[in-house]
């Protein structure tokens, strides 16, 4: 008894010296690219017969992908799940337009386990697991809830629908996979391409949130510039769009590249970009790019949470603080020094102010931004500022240490010159401290 193998041989050749004269079933678009002959994804085919037993396709081989030295007519066999049938050639070149955009669009995958999910959002059912290294196709983007990482913080990147090379599909979301195109040649010449500069240390660099130095001497003495961390000045690898971000305070800049190379240790260069990057440590990148015909160098490292989330805990830990004074008050009043009122919403009123050149009324917003080092810090519970307006103030700021006790709100004011940076460094040399009791 013949084996299938020669039954199928026999009809792929029997469908070659048929040629065009083979009733076709239907017209196709090839979604993975084939390797012998070399047709990429996205050509419209003619389609013969359909094989559950080979689990194929035989489809005639479009005339710029002939070999020269065989048959006038040629066909090939295609993989069921790697070609798209339709019932005319319009509707095969219509359906080619719509998947034109990622037509020659692969990934490989940067994690061991990411998986492929039924639907374009985090919760929805896993339906295959990848391999790390593992090259899927891109069919096309898709609308979906916004993926988020451990930290609770929304991850760089976008859904796609894809498909295995064994036919497995659904929705991956982009983080952890690496895009690239490929239109010629075998396809596992792309995959060795990317692999062998793929290792840990280049993992670590594509797949981790990178933030400037500043922010975690910030994170790391608790004292966070609000203004300065909520710019999340950031590098991104850009491992979805194949374009690296890098912004800062000088501003933000975009680098495509084509392919990340190796150049030593740790170390990389984006192609097609000026790029350069060293990992430093796991926790440390120096990225290197030229600007006006001159090199720059800046630092960055990972945090333990994102950025965002340390931005949201400082606002927290403000309005928590400022809500102490409050609920004690919100009214306050001194003998010397007036009444001090402060509003829910973080405002205050300051009446019968006679205090470091104000006189009278005072009003404006509480700033809870400020911080203790050193002696301030066994005296006070924090520090704050009071931002007057225009009119009643001048739009004067003054910084004082505060201390909430039985007494009530104690301020002790502090001159321009013993802040820095936010931060309340020493008291005066004769302090001015104020006490104001709670009116109940």
């Amino acid at each position: 008894m013949l084996s299938k193998r020669v039954l199928f041989g026999g009809l792929l050749g029997a469908l070659v010296m048929l040629g065009a004269c083979s009733k076709t079933i239907g017209w196709g678009v090839i979604l993975w690219q084939t390797a012998d002959p070399s047709v990429p994804s996205g050509t419209v085919v003619p389609v013969y017969v359909r094989s559950n037993v080979e689990q194929a396709w035989i489809v005639a081989v479009p005339d710029e992908f002939r070999n020269p030295e065989g048959p006038k007519e040629q066909n090939m066999e295609v993989p069921l799940p790697h070609l798209e049938l339709m019932r005319s050639k319009g509707a095969a070149e219509k359906r080619r337009e719509t998947f034109g955009d990622y037509a020659k669009t692969y990934a490989e995958t940067m994690q061991d386990g990411l998986p492929i999910r039924e639907a374009p959002a985090n919760n929805a059912r896993r339906s295959y697991r990848l391999k790390q290294g593992e090259i899927i196709k891109i069919l096309q983007k898709a609308e979906g809830v916004a993926a988020v990482g451990t930290s609770g913080s929304a991850l760089e990147g976008e859904w796609f629908k894809v498909m295995t090379e064994s036919g497995s599909s659904g929705f991956c979301f982009s983080y952890r996979l690496r895009l690239f195109e490929h239109e010629a040649g075998p396809l596992n010449s792309a995959e060795q391409e990317i692999s062998a500069g793929s290792d840990r240390d280049l993992e670590i660099l594509l797949t981790r949130s990178w933030y400037p130095e500043s922010y975690r001497a910030m994170v790391d003495s608790g004292q966070i510039d609000l203004d300065y961390m909520a710019k999340l000045y950031s590098f991104k690898p850009g491992i979805a769009s194949g374009t690296a971000v890098l912004s800062l305070e000088s501003g933000t800049e975009n680098f495509p590249y084509t392919k990340i190379s190796k150049l030593g240790d740790r170390n990389w260069k984006f192609d097609g970009s000026s790029l350069e990057l060293t990992l430093n440590s796991a926790n440390s990148l120096t990225v290197s790019w030229e600007r006006d015909g001159k090199r720059h160098t800046e630092t960055f490292v990972t945090l333990v949470v994102s950025a965002e989330n340390v931005v949201n805990q400082e606002r927290e830990r403000r309005r928590a603080a400022f809500q102490t004074i409050y609920v004690r008050g919100p009214d306050f009043q001194s003998a010397n020094f007036g009444s001090l009122t402060f509003t829910e919403n973080g405002q205050f009123r300051w009446e019968g102010m006679e205090f470091a050149g104000i006189n009278g009324l005072g009003s404006g917003s509480v700033d809870m931004g400020y911080y203790l080092s050193g002696e301030m810090t066994d005296r006070y519970s924090g520090a704050l500022a009071m931002r007057f307006d225009a009119v009643s103030g001048g739009g004067r700021v003054m910084v004082f240490a505060y201390l909430l006790d039985n007494q009530g709100l104690r301020l002790e004011y502090v001159p321009n010159d013993y802040v820095s940076r936010r931060t309340v460094s020493r008291r005066a040399p004769d302090p001015q401290v104020i006490y104001l009791s709670p009116l109940f």
